[in-house]
């Protein structure tokens, strides 16, 4: 057990978990006091002992799982589909052994003749077979493996480190040898359907096993690329398993700006060297720099005025902009968010009285504040806008609209955003579709554009990333 612990350790470490000597220690003192049956007690007691900081929990929590348990599980399963099959010839597994070894009597012989992977398949001893797939992935050294290109050759390799191959041409062997002492037609297909669908569950298993391996060994490396694969998913195709991971991907960002502009803040607040200042200061002292003179420049804080059609076409992209903005909302002066798919209504309210996964749920919503079951119309929002918070517009404000542009046929009234055009700062919008469709069909982009400092795609994180660093840095 002290092994495995030291194993489990060392996989923390090279996720990025510091786990002393001492802890270790700990961990197996904590071991003394209980049993790994006692699952969730064993799970407390290791994340107690070796991890020391909230945010990497939910990694060890991952980490257990792939090597505490979970493998067995899936040897269950895959061989449980095998023994299955034989269902359609009216039998189960121990029925057909027992007929088999009645076979075997009549040749002298039995099972102890096999190897011991064709024993442990025929048999579906799962204790075997796990040991088995174990000792043969030691041997093909599938704990060196990096990436996803690799899985296919280590598995191959543990395949031909358990001699596969050779299991599978000794039960087919065998299956011809009970053909030949007599084994009815019935229980011969029956039998020659379990070998191959034990060989598939077997090539199916030690796959499973490697990318358990994989992600064991590169936890960091898997969680970079699910995050660089979220990055460039569209919106649009965003499973809720993937919006709730997307979450996490966008505070991870925003704590990424928010850390660079920490920084640019504390360079601002010290300044940039003048030199031709500093060398009249010192020319007392024969032109050397005693005293440094620095050029004081101070960044203006944007406002930020954001409008968001969350009509369901577009509101995964109105979920994670609003998202972002508000995690970097120290960025800005002031914020103000407006929500419209034909009604439009402030929302700002609900993000200073909630938290912001609860508010941006309840700003989707609509809730009581516009009806987001009807069509889509832009034209009627903006007019809106127009005649009841222009005044919120200055020449320090910049808008950030968020739509499809997709009117319905109606008037675009695009003469609004002129005007908030002349009034603001700046005028950004994100559109989610391709500009190739901008202007077509009922799209009423091209009206807009004109009145915009910057017109854009925006349908996936990478994108809307892009636009926010520019918008804040």
């Amino acid at each position: 057990m002290q092994k495995k612990i030291l194993e489990f350790t060392n996989i923390l470490r090279k996720s990025g978990i510091r786990v002393s000597t001492a802890e270790a220690i700990d961990a197996f003192e904590a071991l003394d006091e209980l049993s790994v049956d006692q699952r969730e007690i064993f799970r407390d007691a290791l994340r107690t002992t070796m991890v020391k900081r909230g945010e990497e929990v939910p990694t060890f929590d991952q980490l257990f799982d792939l090597f505490w348990s979970g493998f067995h599980d899936s040897l269950r399963e895959a061989f449980g589909e095998a023994a299955a099959g034989l269902e359609t010839f009216g039998m189960d597994l121990e029925e057909l052994l027992r007929r088999i070894a009645e076979a075997l009597q009549n040749l002298q012989g039995d099972l102890s003749e096999l190897g011991d992977l064709a024993q442990a398949l025929l048999s579906a001893d799962l204790n075997m077979l796990e040991k088995l797939i174990r000792e043969a992935a030691e041997g093909a050294g599938t704990d060196r493996i990096e990436n996803f290109l690799q899985v296919g050759f280590f598995s191959r390799r543990t395949l031909d480190q358990m001699n596969s191959e050779g299991a599978g041409a000794e039960l087919r062997e065998l299956a011809s040898q009970l053909e030949a002492a007599g084994l009815s037609p019935e229980d011969l297909a029956a039998l020659r359907s379990l070998i191959e669908g034990l060989m598939e569950a077997a090539r199916k298993s030690v796959r499973a096993f490697t990318e358990r391996e994989l992600q064991q060994q590169n936890h960091d490396y898997m969680e970079k690329f699910r995050r660089e694969t979220l990055l460039e998913k569209s919106f649009y195709h965003l499973t809720e398993d993937e919006i709730r991971r997307m979450r996490e991907v966008v505070e991870r960002l925003a704590q990424k700006i928010k850390n660079i502009l920490s920084i640019r803040r504390r360079r601002l607040n010290k300044g940039k060297l003048d030199l031709h200042q500093t060398l009249r200061r010192n020319m007392s002292h024969g032109g050397i720099p005693f005293e440094l003179i620095f050029k004081q420049r101070k960044k203006d804080r944007p406002k930020l005025v954001i409008l968001c059609d969350v009509s369901s076409s577009v509101a995964n992209v109105s979920r994670f902009m609003l998202q972002f903005v508000y995690s970097l909302q120290e960025a800005f002066t002031k914020i103000r968010a407006f929500v419209f798919v034909a009604e439009i209504g402030e929302v700002t309210p609900l993000f200073q009285e909630a938290d912001i996964n609860e508010a941006i749920e309840k700003a989707l919503d609509g809730g009581d504040v516009i009806n987001v079951y009807t069509r889509s119309n832009f034209g009627y929002a903006f007019h809106h806008f127009w005649q009841n918070y222009l005044s919120a517009i200055d020449n320090k404000t910049t808008v950030l609209i968020l739509g499809d542009a997709r009117n319905n046929y109606n008037d675009p009234r695009a003469w609004c955003i002129r005007d908030i055009h002349n009034k603001a700062k700046n005028v950004i919008w994100l559109n989610p579709e391709s500009p190739s469709a901008w202007g077509f069909g009922d799209s009423v982009m091209d009206k807009y554009m004109p009145y915009t400092d910057l017109a854009e795609e925006c349908r996936n994180l990478k994108q809307l990333s892009s636009v926010i660093d520019r918008l804040v840095l």
